[in-house]
């Protein structure tokens, strides 16, 4: 998955470069700029996956001139470890089959991110309704929600695997030898398991991307972006207990992707 953002961000990189040798920017009087202008807000929904995560987000932005936009962003996402896998197997004793679960996970990061942003259009292909390209940039405050992961534990009667019974436990450190027997572990306790128990966490973000809208000025939005972004917190983020190097860290760096749909007016 890394590699495909990669090279998709390397793609669009080159398609910038080649745009910008010929695009002349001249400096023009403020009421130039807005000559053609026939917009002066826009709401946009955006869907965006990145390499460790997703966010769902909206924007409400200021139109200022015919090149730029400026908009304040809110968003909800999850940012997972990278070290996070799934897994599902099935018990001879008992013939059961698992749920599945990540093994070692102790707390989901849940992020809550609001930002101030803007967008310079580098095309003049906009005004013919063909794709125009713009440079995105935003930086924000995000504000991380750990919710504590549980798992669900078969146990027996007397060691009778006849007579098996579940319990759901979170990580406590007190439990790891328990917690991370894999032999136990019937799965997932759900993902609204633990949400009474949220704690927060302080941070900012930022991102920097490549914005490709089809007719910049159109009533409807529609447009992709690529780019990279970064959250960082003040402290470390436990998402996993310290098991196959799955270390914790207070910043997390993605590529990532996003679709974005919307209205002008």
């Amino acid at each position: 998955m890394k590699k495909i953002f990669t090279l998709l961000l390397a793609f669009v990189i080159t398609v910038v470069a080649i745009q910008a040798q010929n695009v002349e920017f001249q400096s023009r009087p403020f009421a130039d700029e807005n000559k053609g202008v026939i917009y002066n807000k826009e709401l946009a929904f955006d869907i965006r996956m990145h390499t460790n995560g997703f966010a769902l987000a909206v924007n409400f932005g200021k139109i200022k001139t015919y090149y730029k936009t400026k908009y304040f962003h809110f968003e909800i996402g999850e940012i997972k470890h990278p070290k996070e896998q799934r897994h599902s197997f099935d018990y001879p004793s008992n013939g059961r089959t698992s749920r599945s679960f990540i093994y070692g996970k102790q707390n989901n990061l849940l992020v809550l991110r609001a930002g101030r942003g803007g967008k310079r259009y580098l095309s003049e292909k906009a005004k013919r309704k063909g794709i125009a390209v713009a440079i995105n940039y935003e930086a924000g405050v995000t504000l991380g929600m750990l919710k504590p992961y549980y798992l669900d534990f078969w146990r027996s009667e007397d060691g009778d695997p006849t007579n098996v019974y579940f319990v759901s436990e979170k990580y406590t450190g007190d439990n790891e030898d328990s917690f991370l027997d894999i032999s136990r572990i019937y799965g997932s306790s759900g993902f609204t398991k633990g949400f009474g128990e949220l704690s927060v966490v302080p941070g900012i973000h930022g991102k920097l991307g490549v914005h490709f809208a089809w007719g910049a000025f159109d009533e409807f939005v529609k447009a992709f972006e690529a780019g990279i972004m970064f959250d960082a917190f003040f402290k470390k983020i436990p998402i996993m207990v310290d098991v196959q190097n799955a270390e914790n860290r207070p910043f997390f760096i993605n590529l990532y992707l996003s679709l974005q749909l919307g209205k002008r007016r």
